[in-house]
């Protein structure tokens, strides 16, 4: 489309408005502009995911929308990604505190890939070989729980932090554990 000289080229631009996937029902998150349909499809928005949920806790987490589906002036998305603001990491990261990190493939019930990245704090010091149950476990533990869940579950259950409690119950009785976070989900 040929424009004339000096037409600004964003009043030409529409604006689809976003739309969250079904798990924050469909909850409207913003806009975006694009020139048509297929200059929108396949883009990506990070929004905070207490914008999603409406819960304050959720404050320092994020998640990472991808437009699949534009219909009218509306773009649908699905979730490709939920991760933990770094400086909420280093908060509870401290001195005399041992910290061990797992990430772990793992296809849901669905047939779903899932990438899950975890991280375990202990409160205090820990021997290496504590360590390397905990991760050990984590990943036993993690791949059991997705494979027994559709990906629907499993998000909820990581968004509402059903599944870092059970988690926890499941590694007290190798070390004390101070905290237990998915630091990233991400979604394939």
């Amino acid at each position: 489309m040929a424009t004339a000289r000096g037409l600004d080229k964003w009043k030409l631009k529409k604006w689809f408005a976003v739309r969250a996937p079904k798990v924050f029902n469909d909850a409207v998150v913003g806009e975006m502009p694009g020139n048509d349909e297929k200059a929108v499809m396949g883009r990506t928005i990070t929004v905070s995911l207490d914008q999603l949920t409406k819960n304050p806790s959720h404050a320092y987490t994020n998640a990472l929308l991808k437009v699949i589906d534009v219909s009218g002036e509306a773009v649908t998305t699905k979730l490709v990604k939920l991760e933990l603001l770094p400086n909420y990491i280093r908060s509870f990261v401290r001195r005399y505190r041992s910290v061990s990190d797992a990430v772990i493939p793992v296809v849901t019930r669905d047939g779903t890939n899932v990438v899950v990245k975890l991280i375990v704090i202990t409160r205090q010091r820990a021997a290496h070989t504590k360590i390397v149950g905990v991760r050990k476990e984590m990943e036993l533990f993690t791949n059991n729980y997705f494979k027994e869940t559709d990906l629907d579950a499993a998000v909820t259950a990581v968004i509402e932090g059903k599944f870092q409690g059970e988690l926890q119950a499941k590694l007290g009785h190798i070390a004390n554990l101070n905290k237990v976070e998915v630091k990233k989900l991400e979604i394939k």
